[in-house]
């Protein structure tokens, strides 16, 4: 593993406690350029790990709590007119930052919703017919609790594929929550990291994660798998090319968290269901039995077949 990549989990378990392998896929989003949604109930953590990234990525970050009130504007920003200069003036909204999070996204508007997923995908906002670049890199950690829908606007699919990959972190195990109360007892554990590396060499991480090689082999076998989720019969819609992409991506950000630079099979067997379970609608009789898209995506994980790759 890559020193750098090595001190920056190092300082971001010193605030997420006992969640390695939530911290190490959530590193893997940024490094492979994508965005992150956290559904989990309120208090796990998810704002202290989004800070926390921030502070170790040297990121400048801004956060957003959506409510039914928040407006397009509050996102991607609006025009004043100046009576000086005798034009309007670009007022930035909360996306012109590096990591911006997007707390409780199902608790606002569509049209809310779909400015900022807008912005996700373009990488750019358009206020008044003027286009206005967004920083590089972005990043969104958006979350949702799953608990209680009175009021909440649920993603629907097509916006939900705009996320690189959906987590939950769960409640801690005993250890890590006597850890936590101990530590949290008289200080911020936010105050005790330090930032590990810049934006321009967190830029040299992304582009040399970009650069990991992926094998024909391992592109057929993305393929298969999710031709898999298209053709079962308990999914009425399955992962798109855009979903494929996103696999790819994830592979290459995994490989390279792990020390190689190159994809093995192995490496999207362990990604696929972070990347593709949201990503899946479930045909009405699988809804009824209660089947589920991770238990579906094991399935699936289990009946293609993973090559080998001869060295």
């Amino acid at each position: 593993m890559d020193q750098k990549i090595d001190r920056i989990l190092q300082q971001i378990e010193k605030v997420v406690v006992g969640k390695r392998e939530t911290v190490e896929k959530i590193l893997m989003a940024v490094l492979a350029g994508g965005h992150v949604l956290m559904e989990d109930v309120p208090g796990v953590g998810k704002t202290t790990t989004a800070m926390a990234f921030a502070k170790v990525l040297g990121l400048d970050t801004r956060r957003v709590q959506f409510t039914s009130d928040t407006v397009p504007s509050d996102i991607i920003g609006y025009s004043v007119y100046d009576k000086e200069s005798g034009s309007f003036v670009y007022k930035p909204g909360a996306v012109m930052t590096n990591l911006l999070l997007a707390d409780e996204i199902n608790r606002t508007s569509s049209k809310t919703q779909s400015a900022l997923l807008e912005a996700m995908e373009e990488l750019h906002v358009t206020v008044d017919g003027q286009t206005y670049d967004l920083p590089r890199p972005f990043v969104v950690l958006a979350t949702q609790n799953p608990i209680g829908s009175a009021g909440t606007q649920m993603l629907p699919n097509s916006q939900l594929d705009r996320f690189m990959i959906k987590i939950s972190m769960g409640y801690p195990d005993m250890k890590s929550q006597i850890d936590i109360l101990r530590d949290r007892h008289s200080e911020n554990p936010l105050d005790k990291i330090q930032p590990v590396v810049d934006v321009a060499q967190l830029q040299d991480l992304i582009r040399e994660a970009a650069a990991v090689e992926v094998h024909d082999l391992v592109y057929t076998y993305v393929t298969h798998l999710t031709q898999a989720t298209r053709e079962h019969q308990s999914i009425q819609l399955g992962i798109s090319p855009r979903g494929a992409l996103a696999v790819c991506r994830m592979a290459k950000a995994y490989a390279y968290l792990h020390g190689r630079d190159f994809v093995v099979p192995e490496d999207v067997a362990a990604i696929f269901g972070d990347v593709c379970a949201h990503r899946l609608v479930l045909a009405t009789k699988a809804r009824m039995m209660e089947e589920s898209p991770e238990q579906l995506i094991r399935s699936i994980l289990g009946s293609v077949e993973m090559p080998v790759i001869k060295k």
